[in-house]
Formats: C-alpha cells, structure tokens, sequence
C-alpha cells in the first residue's frame, strides 16, 4: 500500500502540492488526471523519492520514503517499473538490448542465457515474442510502448507506472494497450499507477480515479462516479479532454 498525507511541495513561489492526501491498495489500478502542469509528475516523484516534498510525507509499505539512506531508495526503487511517455528506448541498441539494461545495471549476477530467457519471456507477456534484434526505429508507436513494458517488467516490479500510456496511438492500438494493463494488473497482481489525459482509457482501466486541482486530490472515487459528478471543474475538464 502507498499512502500519501499531506504532501506540499514548492519550486520557488510556485506551490505545486498543496496538501494532496490519497492511499493506493496493494493490487489496484489509479488513474491519475488534471490538468497540464497541475503536479501529477511531481507526486510520481516522490512516491519514488525523487523529490523531497517540504512537509508531509510518503509511505510505501509503511516506510517513510523520505528517511531512507541511499542503499534503501535504491531497492525501493527496483520494486518500480515505468512506461515513459514516448516509450524512452535507447536507439543504438536492440530490443533486446533496451529490455536487459535493467537486469545488468543491477548487477544480479544473471548469465547470457538467463537474460536472455526473462527477455524473451517478457515480450512474450507483451505481445511481441520474436522481435529481438530489431531497432527501435524499426518498430511502430504501438509496439513501441509494448517494447517499453517489456522493459518495465523485466526487474518484476510490484508497482507499475503509466505516463500517458495512450497519447500518440490511434484508437485500435489504444484499445490494445488498455487491455494489455488490464491483463497485465490481474496476471501480475501488480499495483498500476496510471498517468493519463485519456478519459477513454480512465474508463477502461481505472479501478479509482484521482484529480488533482490546484495541489488538492479534488476528487477521489471510481470512474463512474467520476463520469456522472455535477462538480464544475470536474465537467469542464472532461469537455476538454474527450
């Protein structure tokens, strides 16, 4: 479980958290929404410890993530995997290659053969067994964004982040790429912490929705309860982003 109390996080003048409150359960999917800029990054990254929030606190699994040493950031970290937004594959190497980078930076120890066993079993899980030795610019948006969870899940992470998972694919590889989360969640049993503009994949992934407005989680709840809110803010952000 995540739990985020009172977070407040400032870049200068600018306030960006404001006090954001929310709990993720051990095996859910959240969908994160608002507006550019409204601070949805800067959460992720502290729920990583990437940032240091000025008052408040994360925990993950009960332990602050602000006290942690370096060693302690560095292991928490591993039980996270990411699907950046624009895939982020390394375009000298091969698919291969992007998928294994976790797994030998780590210095786990894992022969040739091994690796190349969880890679192949990892794009197999993706929808893209057989696509080794390709280069990233021979692969189009969709199997890049799989290649990339490939990569995500190599180190079997208990916590999956989404960047805007569908921004770029047409509706059919958008549909693909939400079940693939769907599937992915249940098999997995993984926590998904989805970040997306996508009402669309909000509603076919999402088994809570959180909106930050103006630093605050203005809403907090399902995606139905979502759709069908009288609030203001709420409508109008859906009108603009469907």
């Amino acid at each position: 479980m995540i739990e985020i109390h009172d977070l407040h996080k400032s870049f200068g003048r600018k306030k960006v958290l404001n006090g954001i409150n929310l709990e993720i359960e051990t095996g859910e999917t959240l969908v994160i929404i608002g507006r550019s800029g409204c601070g949805k990054s800067v959460l992720v990254k502290h729920i990583v410890g990437l940032l240091s929030p000025d008052s408040g606190y994360v925990k993950v699994k009960g332990e602050v993530v602000d006290n942690m040493n370096k060693s302690e950031l560095y292991n928490l970290r591993r039980k996270f995997g990411f699907l950046f937004q624009g895939s982020a594959l390394f375009d000298s190497m091969t698919v291969e290659e992007n998928i294994a980078l976790p797994l030998i930076e780590s210095n786990n120890g894992y022969s040739y053969p091994e690796i190349e066993k969880q890679v192949a079993e990892k794009l197999e899980m993706v929808g893209m067994s057989g696509v080794q030795q390709l280069k990233p610019a021979e692969l189009s948006g969709g199997m890049k964004k799989r290649v990339a969870l490939a990569r995500a899940l190599i180190t079997e992470p208990d916590y999956i982040f989404y960047d805007e998972p569908t921004t770029g694919l047409d509706p059919i590889m958008s549909d693909s790429i939400d079940d693939l989360i769907k599937e992915l969640t249940e098999k997995l049993n993984s926590t998904s912490i989805v970040v997306t503009h996508d009402m669309y994949s909000v509603k076919n992934v999402a088994d809570k929705v959180a909106m930050i407005h103006e630093g605050k989680i203005h809403f907090d709840g399902s995606p139905g309860e979502l759709i069908n809110s009288d609030d203001p803010i709420i409508k109008e952000f859906i009108k603009r982003t469907e």
